[in-house]
């Protein structure tokens, strides 16, 4: 059984199709399925998605760096309100919130609302720390600053997962000091054009991975540029197999074993 720790599956791709994405999924092997919010609307569409699928289906909250405006101030204190209640009523619905994302830094195509992406960012991980909560975070063109962030945090932070990591293996060294967070490999360890089949296995050892789909986004080869989904994810396993050597079923036990140990709340009944 796998876990795909990064799906945006309550997003209007699967509106039409939804059930039968988590049956191929199901049908994959693949165990649970961690879906992240991004902004205000998301955390309540992605707490009714989970609720659709207890059990299987484990929510998170938080601001993604792209959907950081203008009105952060307000944004954060609804989803902060929002995310007290879902704690307190986890015993009521079942449904637990198992982390404080996706959250982080992306100063790729703008750098306008940098600052409050910054206030922002410090924001989540005070978050984090408060209510014990890994993170699962996006960083894009912004390591530096989001590194020199976290580290007055080091200690104090839960853990959590680096999602969607598509850097060198300098880039790998500088989140691996972060000793209780992972790397999240998804379909771009797929690509002709990644080098993370060699970088990964030089640099990071596999009790430091966690698998992932950031679906709908980046479809593993080859199905590259279709939508993506949960059940795909077995392209990554199969990639990742290859690269370290190691059979499938135990870099399955090994990243599953990760997730365990930085997600227990979705293991918790």
């Amino acid at each position: 059984m796998i876990i795909d720790t990064h799906a945006h599956l309550d997003v209007d791709d699967y509106k039409e199709d939804l059930p039968e994405v988590i049956s191929r999924a199901k049908k994959a092997g693949v165990d649970k399925i961690f879906i992240p919010s991004i902004d205000l609307s998301s955390a309540y569409s992605v707490m009714e998605l989970c609720k659709q699928y207890p059990f299987y289906c484990y929510p998170m909250i938080g601001l993604h760096p792209e959907e950081v405006k203008a009105n952060y101030i307000a944004v954060l204190s609804n989803m902060k309100s929002f995310l007290k209640q879902q704690i307190d009523n986890k015993k009521e619905n079942n449904i637990k919130v198992i982390a404080i994302g996706e959250v982080g830094l992306d100063f790729y195509w703008s750098r306008e609302f940098e600052k409050e992406q910054i206030i922002v960012f410090e924001e989540m991980m005070k978050w984090s720390i408060e209510t014990k909560l890994p993170l699962m975070i996006h960083c894009r063109k912004a390591q530096n600053e989001m590194i020199n962030q976290m580290k007055p945090y080091i200690k104090e932070l839960p853990g959590g997962v680096f999602h969607c990591f598509t850097g060198n293996t300098k880039e790998a060294e500088n989140f691996l000091q972060f000793e209780k967070f992972s790397i999240g490999i998804g379909g771009v360890s797929t690509f002709k054009s990644s080098h993370l089949r060699e970088d990964l296995p030089a640099t990071v050892p596999l009790d430091r991975l966690v698998l992932e789909t950031d679906s709908p986004y980046m479809a593993p080869v080859p199905l590259r540029g279709s939508r993506n989904e949960s059940s795909y994810i077995i392209k990554v396993l199969e990639v990742l197999s290859d690269a370290y050597n190691v059979c499938k079923e135990d870099i399955a036990k090994i990243t599953n074993k990760n997730v365990k140990r930085i997600f227990p709340l979705a293991f918790m009944a």
